[in-house]
């Protein structure tokens, strides 16, 4: 299920972990983080470096990378949800791990999970780690700086813990980490390589940048006219406009998340565009910017995340009159296209709502719904245009699509899938299709 660029990938992680121990004088360490596909090089090459490894929420467990950790992984998830239905489904097969259940909790991929229940994470991880055999402590002052594309910082001292990004948190681990300095050399690692950064470079690279294309095109941006991206995350969009603008005009990419301006910036700075755009830290609820303060305004898979109705009150708000408003969101009430020959049953319980992808907040919008709010927001001349990308081999997000269906499958099932896969690989037609909303309208003048 993984091409050379994923292995390549992980690759280059596995490198960049191994050089930045090395650099360190770490032998071996403790690990943390949101999900197992950072460390899946790691495991396979270093596994005997990994002294304990610990998923907060993971949207779905990965057990076969997983396995060689059984007897050192704690799995903390909430106890409801798509990832927690997942993870709960698949424990079984990972009997020796070590389980923490949050109660009345999601933990979505964007949640900020250090901060809503960082307690109960902080207890377990302390009370896990306590019954881990000790190791050495890390003699290392307070220091921060990058080895091989992985940014790095430390803080604390005791026996060296690594904490990998969370996903799309955006407070990250910095409400645990007094806590977790007082007992361990913490070790905060970010980068393009790693977590949802990561993730969402490669979906720049993949067929969702043509939803990307297809939206700026609608929007018509004229030089001279101002643009903002509500939710920037890591720059991809901000760097195509870049591309396309030459210059031409003012780019604002704002959002919530300290961490990923600080990778947007970084990713920007190292193509030489960090001159021509204006990252700042904004919630898509509440945009520190006046009314009418830009000329054109868009968003893409943001507006799941949070209140709709406020985010998008608030993007209109900010576009001056006729001014362009564009939203892209994932369309949850369209169904994943899987491109395999299953027989019917198999193939009905793959495209059941909820086995792929990872929903919405109570008050977000992943539905046809869009349009019709936008409507009612007094946007005019609505374009509205449905897209379908194409998810293909090689990606680490088909990896983990699959991952998702085969959480949901009896193992005489899964087998089945496999063949499917390999067969359908084979002949090169394999794919997985996810749908989108996107729209574009004009603000009355």
């Amino acid at each position: 299920m993984a091409d050379a660029r994923q292995l390549d990938e992980a690759h280059l992680v596995a490198v960049g972990l191994t050089e930045l121990f090395d650099h360190l004088g770490i032998t071996s360490a403790h690990f943390a983080g949101r999900g197992s596909a950072d460390l899946r090089g790691f495991v396979s090459t270093h596994p005997e470096r990994i002294a304990s490894s610990t998923l907060l929420c993971p949207a779905v467990l990965d057990t076969r990378t997983l396995a060689p950790l059984a007897g050192r992984l704690l799995v903390v998830t909430g106890d409801h949800g798509p990832g927690a239905r997942r993870v709960l489904a698949a424990l079984p097969d990972l009997p020796q791990a070590t389980v923490e259940v949050l109660g009345d909790y999601v933990g979505h991929t964007w949640a900020d999970i250090a901060t809503e229940r960082g307690d109960g994470i902080g207890a377990a991880m302390l009370q896990f780690l306590a019954r881990r055999e000790a190791l050495p402590a890390a003699a290392l002052p307070e220091q921060e700086g990058e080895i091989a594309d992985i940014s790095f910082r430390l803080r604390g001292a005791g026996p060296p813990l690594v904490l990998l990004p969370l996903d799309l948190s955006p407070g990250q681990w910095e409400p645990l980490i007094p806590t977790l300095s007082a007992h361990f050399c913490t070790i905060t690692l970010g980068g393009a390589l790693l977590g949802s950064v990561a993730s969402l470079e490669e979906r720049g690279r993949s067929g969702y940048i043509g939803v990307v294309r297809a939206l700026l095109e609608a929007l018509a941006i004229r030089p001279g006219e101002s643009v903002l991206e509500v939710g920037c995350g890591s720059g991809v969009i901000m760097r195509e406009l870049a591309r396309r603008t030459a210059g031409a005009n003012r780019l604002i990419g704002r959002d919530m998340s300290p961490f990923l301006l600080r990778e947007a910036r970084a990713l920007a700075r190292r193509e030489g565009l960090l001159d021509q755009i204006d990252f700042g830290e904004g919630r898509a609820e509440a945009l520190p910017l006046a009314n009418g303060a830009v000329d054109v305004a868009l968003s893409s898979t943001v507006f799941e995340e949070g209140d709709a109705d406020r985010m998008l009150s608030e993007i209109v708000r900010v576009t001056r009159p006729g001014g362009r408003v564009g939203v892209t969101v994932r369309a949850i009430d369209m169904p994943f296209w899987v491109n395999l020959p299953l027989d019917p049953a198999l193939k009905a319980k793959v495209d059941a709502p909820g086995v792929i992808g990872g929903g919405m907040s109570p008050h977000g919008v992943a539905d046809a719904s869009l349009y019709r709010r936008l409507h009612a927001l007094g946007l005019t001349g609505l374009k509205c245009f449905p897209q379908l990308v194409s998810v293909v081999p090689g990606s680490e997000r088909i990896e983990r699509y699959q991952q998702q269906i085969l959480a949901a499958l009896t193992p005489s099932e899964a087998e089945t899938w496999r063949q499917a896969v390999a067969e359908a690989e084979q002949d090169g037609t394999f794919f997985i299709a996810q749908a989108y909303h996107c729209a574009v309208g004009t603000k009355p003048r």
